[in-house]
């Protein structure tokens, strides 16, 4: 239960931040996260195959 209650905290603290950003800036590391976690899942989609 502290576990929730430190991950709520935490993206308390992450979303207050951002607030206070401009829409261009929160945009553009949006999209360098989101292109982040797809070069990951490509990465282990290819190596899971290869495992076959």
């Amino acid at each position: 239960m502290i576990i929730l209650v430190a991950a709520f905290l935490l993206f308390g603290v992450v979303i207050g931040a951002a607030a206070q950003l401009p829409v261009s800036v929160s945009m553009v590391a949006g999209a360098v996260i989101a292109a982040w976690l797809l070069g990951f899942a490509v990465r282990e989609h290819h190596s899971r195959r290869a495992e076959r």
